[in-house]
């Protein structure tokens, strides 16, 4: 039996809360069976509360998928939780208490548990809650259906909004009316893209795309880090083309990163990563997006304010076909495999592959794997040795001579660098 319930004031979107849940078989999931998850779940029962595991890992469950991250909501005060489960010998670390979220550690291992909530006021990028102990109202404050699944110790499958079955027809539908899920948090924008790329399948939910394009222009009052943490989770799914398209077709990519539009390379790349068996990490996927101009990855590193070593990666991926000169020569590649690390070099190789499709990099792939770099073979004290004096100078001919190195192939030993170094100096 199923009743319709509230999902945000809109009438056409009526949700309906399983009365009697459906039962998700212990032997067949056997994350329900963890000992530590038993631990927390037992303690916070015989304290007469209850706590019931939510979003990911059960999509991840229902999928098929491997369950790896547990998160918990409980309808128990955030205090009255950690005093629970200090009592019961589990440690407490209070990571977003005042938002109703802490993390219990049992056995080195973090379960991030949330208080039911109930929005009072929002203002697209954060939100004021009170605490709640309604399951359904914490359900109704989610961004998506298919983030509005619970199940509890036993194996019941809690779907307010139907949720289980958009997962399985793959449908990422937002819960409730589309703009006011958005108005509230507008980060949801980039979730909506991000999620399609991970669950959707077919044609997007219309009135979520809609809801996306018509208030795309308030994404710029969000975080950068916010946007940057969406990005790399949107782009590290198996397929992200299809997404990454609806966001520029619909006038979100141009608030963040219009630079971003080659979407033609990106699937070109994901061409060569399954040909090769060699998936690309999310920074190099957004590379194939960009233009081959390393000043271009330089701004959008910057924009996005990603770390020194991720802007320094970006860089020298955008510069990586240019300095293999779109083909596979052996010395301009084991060049750029010395400059810039074995990683970089292979990388370099895949986005070379998206750009040149016929060209074959198997075996380019397998000696990257197994290059030993050489070592430049002299250091400041032999040209201390040659009579030169210590200082800047000193620097800038050591790295010239390493230059003369790397073009020789690394051939020139240690004696022909110091001679060289000694005519250098006369």
């Amino acid at each position: 039996m199923t009743k319709p319930i509230d999902t945000g004031g809109n009438p056409g979107h009526l949700g309906f809360m399983v009365d009697t849940p459906q039962k998700l078989d212990a032997a067949s999931h056997a994350w329900l069976r963890d000992d530590s998850l038993r631990r927390i779940l037992l303690a916070i029962k015989q304290a007469g509360g209850e706590a019931r595991i939510v979003g990911g890992a059960v999509r991840d469950a229902l999928l098929g998928r491997e369950v790896k991250e547990i998160d918990l909501a409980v309808n128990l005060p955030p205090h009255d939780v950690s005093t629970i489960l200090k009592a019961a010998g589990i440690k407490v670390v209070p990571t977003g208490i005042d938002h109703g979220t802490i993390t219990a550690v049992v056995d080195h291992r973090g379960f991030e548990i949330t208080t039911l909530r109930r929005d009072v006021e929002t203002d697209g990028r954060h939100a004021k809650v009170t605490f709640t102990d309604d399951w359904q109202a914490d359900a109704a404050r989610r961004d998506f259906t298919i983030n509005a699944l619970y199940v509890d110790a036993g194996g019941n499958l809690y779907d307010y909004f139907c949720g289980r079955a958009d997962l399985t027809i793959g449908h990422v539908r937002f819960i409730g009316d589309a703009e006011t899920r958005i108005r509230e948090d507008v980060l949801r924008i980039l979730r909506f893209f991000r999620f399609s790329a991970w669950f959707g399948r077919g044609e997007a939910d219309a009135e979520g795309l809609d809801a996306c394009s018509k208030l795309a222009e308030l994404i710029p009052q969000l975080s950068v880090e916010r946007i940057w943490h969406e990005i790399v989770k949107l782009l590290a799914a198996d397929d992200p083309a299809l997404s990454w398209q609806r966001m520029s077709d619909c006038g979100v990519l141009i608030q963040f990163l219009q630079e971003g539009e080659n979407v033609p390379r990106l699937r070109s790349l994901l061409a060569v990563e399954k040909k090769y068996a060699a998936r690309a990490h999310p920074l190099v996927r957004l590379t194939a997006l960009l233009p081959q101009d390393e000043t271009v990855a330089a701004t959008v590193a910057q924009r996005l304010k990603v770390s020194k070593r991720e802007a320094a990666r970006m860089i020298a991926l955008a510069s990586m076909p240019r300095r293999l000169n779109g083909k596979l020569d052996p010395v301009p590649f084991r060049r750029a495999l010395y400059e810039y690390g074995i990683d970089n070099a292979r990388d370099g190789l895949l986005l070379l592959a998206a750009e040149h499709p016929a060209l074959d990099i198997e075996s380019a792939l397998a000696s990257a794997a197994t290059w030993d770099k050489p070592v430049f073979p002299l250091q400041g004290a032999d040209l201390l040795k040659l009579g030169m004096p210590s200082g800047p100078e000193m620097g800038t001919t050591l790295r010239a001579l390493e230059d003369w190195w790397i073009a020789e192939d690394f051939r020139p030993d240690r004696a022909e660098c110091l001679a060289k170094a000694q005519k250098k100096l006369l």
